[in-house]
């Protein structure tokens, strides 16, 4: 993705941490998800940053920041967020989280409420147990030694039985955007120091029978909290049926699932995702609970729930 921004850093603890910081009106956080970085977010940045200022980080052990050992748990994320906001003086603003980000904004609403005026998660962790093969596998004994191999071009692009497995696995194996920016962001675990990071990360929240980190425990906090959930109806990484969990017990928050969507829907339906967050974060939260609606360029359509997924 080209861009017109210049990454930021800022020392903090010892290690130097890299964000986007573009534009000039209210702030709002994006936070990307397990081995991805600011440009898990594509051409939201700097479609955003014409109306708001964007800050994007890159998380410690992703993208360009450093990548030390240590505690890479949802709090001692959630914890350089709010020592980011510090850094930049802002005291509260709404925070979009993606995949494992979504479970450290959702962290940071129960440790630091008075950081987060609203709240988005997209294909969020911590609303569910299941969670693709690939997910569970790296928490195994041995994880580590299998993964650069699997992160290779090679495995990619000359197994056709690989290909197969992968899908399986969760790992989406059509193109599309999805697809490019989880083999994007998947090959950088051939880096020892990004697989260090990624697998101590995935073995914060995931075990072998799936997540072993809820949020629901949280959930009566978000009832005061403007929520929005967007999730892809083809997720293969985190299923959408999840989204029913928070839209049972937070029944004002706003669900959206994007049927022809994979794991990353504001890549594969940037259109609908950039018009789907202005909305959310322009009102003043009298619209929380809204119909599900999809436009289109022809028409509006009810978007497909989780409970008619396949």
């Amino acid at each position: 993705m080209s861009s017109s921004y210049e990454l930021q850093s800022v020392e903090l603890h010892k290690d130097v941490l890299r964000y986007v910081d573009i534009g000039d009106g209210p702030p709002v956080i994006l936070v990307h998800g397990l081995i991805g970085s600011h440009r898990s977010w594509g051409t939201q940045l700097e479609r955003l940053s014409h109306k708001y200022r964007v800050i994007a980080p890159d998380l410690f052990g992703h993208g360009e920041s450093d990548k030390p050992t240590g505690d890479y748990s949802l709090s001692s994320h959630s914890a350089t967020i709010r020592d980011l906001m510090d850094h930049l003086n802002i005291d509260s603003a709404p925070l979009v989280g993606h995949s494992l980000g979504g479970g450290i904004i959702m962290q940071m609403t129960y440790l630091f409420p008075e950081r987060v005026s609203r709240l988005a998660l997209v294909s969020s962790g911590g609303l569910g147990r299941e969670v693709s093969l690939l997910l569970k596998a790296a928490t195994l004994p041995g994880s580590e030694l299998v993964l650069p191999l699997l992160a290779s071009d090679w495995f990619r692009k000359n197994a056709e039985d690989a290909l197969a497995q992968l899908g399986r696995w969760g790992l989406p194996v059509q193109p599309g955007p999805s697809m490019t920016e989880t083999w994007r962001s998947f090959r950088s675990v051939a880096d020892r120091s990004t697989r260090g990071a990624f697998l101590a990360s995935t073995r914060a929240v995931v075990g072998p029978r799936g997540q072993t980190v809820s949020a629901k425990q949280h959930f009566a906090k978000f009832e005061s909290i403007p929520s929005l959930l967007v999730w892809g109806g083809k997720d293969r990484m985190i299923p959408a049926k999840h989204a029913d969990n928070i839209r049972r017990e937070v029944p004002n928050s706003r669900v959206e699932i994007f049927p022809d969507a994979g794991h990353f829907p504001q890549l594969d339906e940037p259109d609908f995702f950039f018009r789907l967050l202005s909305e959310f974060l322009d009102t003043d939260g009298s619209e929380k609970g809204a119909g599900t609606e999809k436009s289109t360029p022809a028409e509006i359509t009810p978007a497909v729930m989780p409970s008619q997924l396949p």
